[in-house]
């Protein structure tokens, strides 16, 4: 049989690709907490209905891009293809919104959508998302649109830029959906075949096309700034008031509309020119009606998600290398009595805070010596028979080269932790 490997539009994450993750992981996870928002998991698969009536019908996410097969009972069984719904089904069955007040929500995890793979673009795909239950509060919008900013800058990513618009509410949309058919009809025949399918079912996506001429053609279309009534027009100016105040900037783009059905009022995309076609980074916005939508009280609500792969590209891009955590040891021993010794010694030290890599090859010390000088540590221990036969050790310094010999329980010394402390804060923990 051939060699199996990984489907197409899933990848692996390595090890030393790894500490990106954690890193974007561990930003988020503390500018979230200090917002007093709190993480939600929620299952990976969910029935069907849930996205269709959540995210629409009439979406391409819904209609082309899902993963869904009948379970052994029958039921339609989808991989979730992003969370908003999900959160929002949870809150409901929970009754999360019985206690009052807004729900702080946040997740991070995988999603899933059938489409073409590419840079910053899985089939098998991570997000990271925040979900502001039961305020129609522009500050609620203002503020998430601030933690995401922020969350970005914590990662020294500068080079974005902040795009926002209204899709406004169901009424706005009628008239603005009846003005935008009239006006693209004519057109009908130019557009790439994707819009003609949209111009009855869905005409705002139309305005999100990547194809050259039906973007041509959008470029013209009315504005949907032009048909939002006062309580639309009112919220919106105050978004932009707030974000003015919070030294926030951004770009007034009427064409944004994202691709979900349940949008109303503020929507935005956090945007980088870095990652070619697929550029935006964070996006999100209001969406008062889906908490209803699915059977649930009528509650405003307001979210955004980031896509973790876009962001490890723009890392990697930086050439920004995450701070690993580093050996304080790296113990090699030979010997049968100091091999059945070294486990212990090693398990010794991890429990009291040390960390600590074990050879395990049982090769000859030299060759462990040059996995040690690879490894990263503070310091090389060296337990051969006549150490273990003592209870001591060999300590050598990887940086200096300096060895001494000490007892196994002279390892727990202030002193010692000491002198690790400072070298791992000096960063001069090689020989090179």
């Amino acid at each position: 049989m051939g060699e199996i490997q990984a489907l197409r539009g899933t990848r692996d994450i390595l090890p030393d690709e790894v500490g990106y993750w954690q890193l974007v992981e561990a930003r988020a996870r503390e500018i979230l907490d200090r917002s007093a928002y709190r993480e939600i998991r929620t299952p990976i698969f969910e029935q069907t209905e849930l996205f269709a009536r959540g995210i629409g019908e009439a979406t391409d996410v819904v209609g082309k891009e899902m993963y869904s097969f009948p379970d052994r009972k029958g039921r339609s069984i989808t991989l979730r293809p992003e969370n908003t719904a999900g959160v929002v089904r949870a809150l409901i069955e929970q009754k999360l919104y019985a206690s009052g007040g807004v729900q702080r929500l946040w997740y991070i995890g995988p999603m899933f959508r059938y489409e073409r793979p590419q840079a910053g673009r899985q089939r098998q795909f991570h997000q990271l998302g925040l979900e502001a239950i039961g305020s129609a509060d522009p500050r609620a919008d203002a503020e998430a649109i601030a933690i995401a900013t922020e969350i970005l800058q914590s990662l020294g990513l500068v080079q974005l830029r902040l795009e926002i618009n209204s899709v406004g509410n169901i009424e706005d949309r009628q008239g603005y959906r009846q003005a935008l058919v009239e006006y693209l009809t004519p057109y009908k025949d130019e557009l790439d075949p994707d819009s003609q399918d949209r111009l009855t079912r869905n005409p705002l996506r139309i305005l999100d096309s990547k194809d050259k001429r039906t973007s041509e053609i959008a470029a013209d279309a009315p504005s949907i700034l032009d048909y939002l009534g006062p309580e639309s027009q009112g919220h919106f100016e105050m978004v932009q008031q707030l974000l003015s105040s919070l030294n926030i900037s951004y770009k007034l783009n009427p064409r944004l509309v994202r691709g979900l059905d349940y949008y109303t009022h503020t929507a935005f995309e956090i945007i980088s020119d870095d990652l070619g076609a697929q550029a935006t980074v964070c996006g999100g916005g209001r969406y008062d009606g889906l908490v209803a939508e699915l059977s649930g009280p009528q509650t405003p609500a307001v979210g955004w998600a980031m896509g973790l792969e876009r962001l490890i590209v723009l890392l990697q891009q930086l050439q920004t290398s995450p701070r690993m955590a580093s050996l304080d040891f790296y113990l090699v021993s030979r010997g049968e009595k100091a091999q059945m010794q070294s486990l212990k010694l090693a398990s010794y030290l991890r429990k009291a805070g040390f960390a600590v890599e074990l050879d395990l090859s049982g090769s000859a010390f030299k060759k462990q010596f040059a996995r040690a000088d690879r490894s990263g540590a503070v310091a090389c221990l060296i337990l051969g028979e006549a150490e273990a036969e003592n209870e001591r050790v060999q300590l050598k310094w990887m940086a200096s080269g300096e060895q001494s010999e000490l007892s196994q329980a002279d390892l727990l010394s202030d002193k010692l932790r000491d002198q690790i402390d400072a070298i791992k804060a000096s960063g001069t923990t090689s020989s090179e």
